[in-house]
């Protein structure tokens, strides 16, 4: 097995906020591999900010659009090296013209997308192009779409971030919500609608994980079970979007505040990119 590297354990406490020493361990239990080693720091029961250092994020515009009927939307993102790139006027003006064009035309995935026209080209090679002009890596990175009675946009933090969100019945009386649920998803960062639309091996990972904390904290063998799945539940609180907090207002979680707007009105459906 290579030797761990300074610089690795330094990117691992970047990532986590864990101690020098207790990244360096980790790596080294999980031969380098940096998702397994997050996993075995919090197996420890390491509280970890999950931080990925700044600098390392890529730069880029993020553009989310609807059509005037709301009933379709979608949000692609456009990728520079630098934020000296992203901020110009022309690089924005080509991201939104890229995503008018995936509006208009709704393909069904990036690959599709790519070989719609821009301008007498292609979009790829419009990126293509783009690159040999400006001189530093330029990319089409995703592309996002809904359907939905309801479909409401939101760009975040100056195109860093988009959100889509689709809600189950029409109507502008909803539109606010949409937009407050779709802040929302930019600002926590949900990973499913619900529970049960969460991935099987993210659940298995959750429990295996809180065995393990408990386990580490001297709890009986046969409460660790019961633990894991209230560990769980917190986890899904914290993370499926109807379940969380709603920002606006701790009071209420997201179904909540929605059932206030009206009792039949949910989220069918997100869709969230960003940079980094």
């Amino acid at each position: 097995m290579s030797e761990i590297s300074a610089a690795d354990v330094k990117k691992l406490r970047e990532m986590t906020g864990a101690g020098m020493m207790d990244c360096k361990s980790a790596l080294t239990e999980a031969e380098g591999d940096f998702e397994r080693a997050i996993e075995i720091l919090r197996k420890k029961g390491q509280k970890l900010s999950l931080k990925r250092a700044d600098r390392e994020a890529k730069e880029g515009v993020v553009i989310a659009l609807v059509t005037s009927d709301k009933t379709k939307g979608v949000v692609i993102r456009l990728s520079s090296e630098t934020d000296f790139v992203s901020k110009n006027e022309d690089f924005i003006q080509t991201a939104k013209t890229i995503a008018q064009i995936a509006l208009d035309n709704f393909p069904t995935d990036l690959s599709a997308l790519l070989q719609l026209p821009f301008n007498g080209v292609s979009i790829a090679d419009k990126v293509t192009d783009m690159v040999a002009a400006i001189g530093e890596k330029i990319g089409l990175e995703s592309y996002e779409r809904l359907e939905a009675p309801l479909v409401v946009p939101y760009i975040h933090m100056g195109n860093r971030a988009g959100v889509i969100v689709a809600l189950n019945k029409s109507g502008d009386q909803f539109v606010e919500a949409g937009k407050d649920v779709a802040m929302q998803v930019a600002a926590m960062k949900p990973i499913a609608v619900t529970a049960a639309e969460v991935n099987k091996s993210i659940i298995e990972k959750e429990i295996e994980i809180g065995k393990e904390v408990a386990r580490q904290e001297g709890k009986a063998e046969e409460m660790l079970e019961k633990i894991a799945l209230g560990k769980l539940n917190k986890f899904y609180k914290e993370n499926t979007l109807l379940q969380q907090e709603f920002v606006k207002d701790s009071k209420l979680n997201i179904d909540q505040y929605l059932k206030k707007q009206d009792k039949d009105l949910t989220v069918v459906a997100f869709k969230h990119i960003m940079n980094g």
